[in-house]
């Protein structure tokens, strides 16, 4: 299996901050907004979201919470894949906020409906964003587009993007191609 670096931990520090700017724009003080990590990757991304909002802003109210789609996946009940439920962390209201769900990469889009119809079950929500810190744009099985987007990359279906969150070593991604797969 070959790999390449997409991003190194400063350009993933930079996207990261410019994507914040964005949402402080868009949002202001985040009254009104809540921030969603996706379980179980997106996570890492929303929390590193979720502390430069509240740092830039001086907020540290800006309500955060990790979401678990397992039961809400379409594939949950197929193959031999043993689907484990992740750590479930929203303890605020959702009615009537402005939720930005946070994941890492964005591929077939499976994981953001799944998302969605998870978070009806905590109630309506004013409207609901995504972002996204890679997209995978060409590979879309389902009609979903983030609302923020931190970097687009054009992938083969041989490949795979693979985010590795290790603040002592570095952030990277990589693009890991299979060669047995061309």
């Amino acid at each position: 299996m070959n790999r390449r670096i997409l991003l190194n931990a400063k350009q993933i520090e930079v996207i990261s901050q410019r994507l914040c700017c964005q949402l402080m724009e868009l949002h202001g003080n985040f009254k009104n907004t809540a921030i969603i990590g996706l379980q179980p990757r997106g996570v890492f991304f929303a929390r590193r979201i979720h502390r430069i909002i509240a740092e830039m802003t001086r907020n540290t109210q800006v309500k955060y919470g990790d979401l678990d789609t397992t039961f809400y996946r379409d594939d949950f009940r197929r193959g031999n894949e043993i689907h484990e439920p992740k750590l479930l962390n929203i303890d605020f209201n959702i009615e009537d906020l402005n939720i930005i769900l946070v994941d890492d990469v964005l591929y077939t889009g499976r994981s953001v409906r799944a998302a969605l119809d998870a978070l009806n079950d905590f109630g309506r929500p004013a409207k609901v964003e995504l972002m996204t810190l890679i997209d995978r744009r060409f590979n879309r099985e389902l009609p979903i587009q983030p609302d923020y987007v931190g970097f687009e990359v054009d992938t083969r279906s041989n490949e795979k993007v693979k985010v590795e969150w290790n603040d002592e070593e570095g952030n990277k991604i990589w693009i890991l191609e299979n060669n047995s797969l061309t």
